[in-house]
């Protein structure tokens, strides 16, 4: 019987679930609390970009620079916010020409990838946060919480812990960077198919399974660390939502 590993898809599908649930929740939060203390939509809407302003130039410079070097076409570029005619709010964007299913799906995974690079950069290089997820592992349990402990008294420990949650709070592919992720995903599955009939599947379950399902493995870490960074603000921001809502007496939840 052939053996897929599958434990790295499973935990990479649980944070991202885990991601985008906190993402959303805490970007209504900020939305709530600037519409309560600005009064204004438009003003709400140029602060709430500036605060992810880091992560819109990443995600969008990542797209532009994988279209160059695809060789495919690049028109307008922003990173200046707008309602678009649909009435969505469209922090940034680079118009590419079309470059057929291959090449606009790892145009619409750039984000992602130029994300999860600079997360882990920043979570082994500059706050160890890839150290106490080994003392977890491991069950060092007080090694893990004299960490936490430390982390705030890092060089720079909130310049990075800022750079984080405004870089992986944006680096998920929106829906037109996801429009060619289908075809290429049935593409992919075809050709496993395929495979699989042809008898190769006892050298695809030992060649290229592990490494595939150790990387979405690592991917699924760094959507941890996102996910514990998101946690951490949501709380906070709540209750600075919830305190203005009673001085106010407004209330601007979704």
């Amino acid at each position: 019987m052939i053996f897929f590993p599958l434990d790295g898809l499973i935990w990479f599908s649980v944070f991202l679930v885990l991601l985008m649930f906190v993402q959303r929740t805490l970007h209504r939060e900020l939305i709530a609390i600037l519409l309560i203390l600005t009064r204004r939509p438009a003003v709400t809407q140029i602060l709430f970009s500036i605060i992810f302003l880091p992560g819109v130039v990443l995600h969008e410079s990542s797209h532009f620079l994988m279209a160059k070097l695809l060789g495919v076409k690049t028109g307008r570029f922003s990173i200046i916010p707008r309602t678009t005619a649909d009435g969505r709010w469209q922090m940034g964007y680079v118009e590419t020409a079309p470059g057929g299913i291959l090449r606009d799906a790892f145009i619409g995974l750039a984000p992602l990838v130029a994300g999860c690079l600079l997360v882990a950069y920043i979570a082994k290089y500059q706050i160890s946060l890839l150290v106490l997820k080994d003392f977890a592992q491991a069950g060092y349990w007080e090694l893990f919480w004299m960490g936490i402990g430390l982390l705030p008294k890092m060089p720079d420990f909130w310049l990075w812990f800022y750079l984080t949650f405004a870089i992986s709070s944006t680096m998920l592919p929106s829906a037109s960077d996801r429009r060619a992720w289908l075809p290429m995903g049935l593409l992919v599955g075809f050709v496993v198919g395929l495979g699989l009939i042809a008898g190769a599947g006892s050298w695809l379950a030992q060649n290229i399974a592990p490494p595939f399902n150790n990387f979405l493995g690592g991917v699924a870490a760094l959507f941890g660390i996102s996910v514990i960074v998101h946690a951490c603000l949501i709380l906070p921001l709540g209750l600075f939502h919830r305190a203005l809502s009673r001085i106010t007496g407004l209330d601007l939840r979704e």
